[in-house]
């Protein structure tokens, strides 16, 4: 990314950029003018002005001098001293750390809570495997074991068993 002096100098060459091309459409677009004893016979008549050109120009030229005067009003003041641009980069990174720590207790809180959704995905899987178990045993007629399944026994392919 670029400073603010650079970014003003595009801004203004952008600015001078449209003034050209504006300038450009009014030749193009103006009657020819008469001279005496110079007139010739042949002028072709001028060409008619797009109210949307018009338009499109005056706002291109009012956005970049906004712009302009923003970059301008973005640079630091002659006031500005070496210890006062030092004691404002100590408050900048004061606050900075300070919203770094907010963000780590973020993540960390963050981190436990999505510990917990997946402890309780983990815990809600196996009572379905559970279930299904159950369900299998019954409708092949041996008999249901009581224990649930620890964790070892729910890692099988289920795909054949009967769905609700």
């Amino acid at each position: 990314m670029s400073d603010r002096l650079t970014q003003l100098q595009d801004a203004v060459n952008q600015l001078a950029d449209h003034f050209c091309n504006s300038v450009g459409i009014l030749q193009q677009t103006a009657p020819p003018g008469t001279f005496a004893g110079l007139e010739k016979s042949g002028n072709k008549a001028p060409a008619v002005t797009n109210d949307e050109t018009i338009a499109l120009f005056s706002n291109l030229i009012m956005r970049t001098a906004k712009d302009v005067d923003i970059l301008i009003d973005s640079l630091p003041s002659e006031d500005s001293t070496p210890d006062l641009q030092a004691a404002c980069l100590m408050q900048l990174e004061k606050e900075n750390q300070e919203a770094a720590e907010k963000l780590r207790v973020y993540v960390r809180n963050g981190e436990q809570q999505l510990a917990r959704v997946q402890n309780a995905l983990v815990e809600i899987a196996q009572a379905q495997l559970a279930a299904r178990k159950l369900e299998a045993n019954l409708v092949c007629g041996t008999s249901p074991s009581t224990s649930l399944p620890n964790s070892s026994e729910v890692t099988g392919d289920f795909s054949d068993m009967p769905q609700r």
